[in-house]
């Protein structure tokens, strides 16, 4: 597919789209204009350059956003870009809530845009926290120690899996729930499966 060239997946996305039709075609106008390749990834319209992803169009409840996939190194001069959670590192989006907020912006959209483009032209990459930078909570340390087969399980995961193991079960306030999540996911972990295979 080339560039500028409209993707029939994310036609049909659109055509069943409820919420946010307009700002989604808004959006897609914009950004297909900035010459980036279409594709449909995740269930959104995913936009790419050489097969690396840029940028994505999608949808919550109380808005809808453009999600640079390596928005941690966009310069942000005018202070739009959200990070959507703590654990998130790299990814940035700019939520809009109305066709007319997206109209407005469309100029400092394309700025966006287009310097996320160069990111990815020069190969530079966001420097991901490392899984040893995240604390193994106490309650799965205990468990290794119990039991080093799910060490050995644990540490033979993929990063991505580890890392969403850490977070899920280090989230918990109370220690109890956080020793449940544990003995939970102990058999996934043992079957060398991630936390939402």
């Amino acid at each position: 597919m080339t560039n500028n060239e409209m993707n029939p997946k994310v036609d049909e996305f659109l055509s069943k789209a409820k919420k946010w039709k307009a700002e989604y075609e808004q959006l897609r106008t914009i950004v297909l204009d900035c010459e980036l390749t279409e594709e449909f990834k995740w269930m959104h319209p995913c936009y790419t350059l050489e097969n690396k992803n840029v940028v994505l169009i999608h949808g919550f409840k109380d808005y809808c956003a453009l999600l640079f996939h390596k928005g941690a190194l966009l310069k942000d001069p005018n202070g739009i870009l959200i990070q959507q959670t703590e654990n998130v590192q790299a990814a940035r989006q700019i939520r809009f809530h109305s066709v007319q907020e997206i109209v407005e912006m469309e100029a400092i959209l394309k700025i966006y845009i287009y310097e996320a483009i160069e990111i990815e032209k020069s190969g530079l990459e966001v420097n991901l926290k490392k899984n040893d930078e995240y604390t193994i909570p106490e309650e799965l340390q205990n468990k290794f120690d119990e039991t080093p087969a799910l060490k050995t399980a644990f540490e033979a995961l993929t990063p991505g899996r580890q890392r969403a193991y850490l977070l899920y079960f280090s989230s918990p306030k109370q220690s109890k729930t956080r020793v449940s999540r544990v003995e939970k996911s102990m058999q996934q972990i043992l079957a060398g499966k991630g936390l939402n295979d």
